[in-house]
This record gives structure tokens, C-alpha cells and sequence, in this order.
């Protein structure tokens, strides 16, 4: 019988790094163009992500736990997606004024949540997110969004790779087709952070907000 994943991993890719004290939600690419039916970059799977992340969200808010989304937009040349925009040429529609550029309004921002363009797949590049985290003494990111195998993969590496503890909540990412999403799931498990139930994350933002500190602030 062949060797199982889980059996082939074990001792080696199954620690686990926990919460710490100070978390920071990332909602990435939450956009239109992967919950509207019939467009390029639909997926079923988004979907029910996006509305499992309502309750956490509002968890998060409750607990004064900042969140920042993320979108992609592009020149309409798409001089800015460089290499990126030839190889997936679909991404050259997400520009300014697009409709399905716009993140879902089941999960709309709200006016004190920060929103932050990209242009590649990982929400680091480029952009001033490991800067905003630093300021606000950020320790841990919870990882909600599209797609697992894409954009969530390429912010986990590098939320790690900044020092963060990371964390997804499995309900709540979601990819085009579960292949690539389970996949994923594994490997982010496996070396860059840990896949837990939307419900741990839920509990531990219900004790933030009960801890005197985050009442003081």
C-alpha cells in the first residue's frame, strides 16, 4: 500500500505555531469577478467562502481586530501586471470601473477597514501592507479569501516569511475547483502556517475581547 500524505509528512511538516496577541484579518481578492456566475474567474467554492467569512468578520469587529482587504486592479494597458497579466490574460478586465473588480457587498468593507490595490498574487508585493502591520504591532494574519492555491498560497509564504504567525481559517478561503484547493490547504499547513476551523478563529477573537488590554484601547 502506498505511503499516505499525511503519513509521509508526519514528524517533519506537522507542527503547529498557534495564535499570538495581536492579530490583523486579511480579506484577499473577495471580488465579484469570482462570485458572479459566468464570469472568467467564477468559483462555487468562493462563494461559499465568502459567506462562511461574514460571521468572522463580524467576530473580528467586535473585538476591535483590524481588517484589511485586498483587490486587484490594472491599468488598462496592463503595463502594471508585467509578466503576471501574459500569462493569465483574463486579469487585464480588473480594471477601474469594472464592476466585477469591485469586492463582493456580502463582505463590503467597512469605512474604517483600509483597502489595498495589488497587481501580482501575494498582497506583500509592492504594496505598503508588511509597513501598515508593523505600525499597528501586528504578531498574527488570518488569511480569508481567493484563491487558496493563488493568492492566499503566495500571502501565506510571505506573511511568514515577514514573521507572521499565520493562520486560515479553512471555511473561508476558497478556489475554482477543490483539487487545487485541498492541495493548498495541505501544503499551507504543512510549512507556512496553520489551517484551522472558522470556529477556533471565532473563539479566539471572542477572547481578545474579553481580555482587559484590547478594553482599554
Amino acid at each position: 500500500m502506498a505511503e499516505t500524505r499525511e503519513a509521509n509528512y508526519r514528524g517533519v511538516f506537522d507542527n503547529r505555531l498557534g495564535f499570538g496577541d495581536r492579530p490583523a484579518v486579511l480579506v484577499i481578492d473577495f471580488i465579484k469577478a469570482y462570485t458572479t456566475q459566468g464570469a472568467a474567474f467564477f468559483g462555487r467554492g468562493v462563494v461559499e467562502a465568502v459567506a462562511a467569512t461574514v460571521p468572522l468578520l463580524r467576530a473580528a469587529r467586535a473585538a476591535t481586530v483590524p481588517i484589511i482587504y485586498t483587490k486587484n486592479l490594472f491599468h488598462p494597458s496592463g503595463i502594471d501586471g508585467g509578466l503576471f497579466v501574459k500569462k493569465v490574460p483574463a486579469l487585464r478586465t480588473l480594471v477601474e470601473g469594472e464592476p466585477l473588480a469591485e469586492i463582493d457587498p456580502l463582505i463590503a468593507p467597512a469605512p474604517e477597514d483600509l483597502v489595498i490595490v495589488k497587481n501580482y498574487p501575494s498582497c506583500f508585493f509592492g504594496t505598503s501592507l508588511a509597513s501598515t502591520l508593523v505600525g499597528l504591532g501586528v504578531d498574527t494574519v488570518v488569511l480569508t479569501g481567493c484563491s487558496t492555491s493563488g493568492c492566499v498560497r503566495a500571502a501565506a509564504i510571505d506573511a511568514i516569511q515577514y514573521g507572521y504567525r499565520v493562520i486560515v481559517p479553512r471555511e473561508c478561503v476558497g478556489d475554482r475547483h477543490d483539487g487545487p484547493h485541498e492541495a493548498n490547504l495541505f501544503d499551507i499547513n504543512a510549512k507556512y502556517g496553520d489551517v484551522i476551523a472558522k470556529a477556533e478563529v471565532v473563539d479566539y477573537f471572542a477572547r481578545i475581547r474579553a481580555t482587559p488590554r484590547r478594553a482599554a484601547e
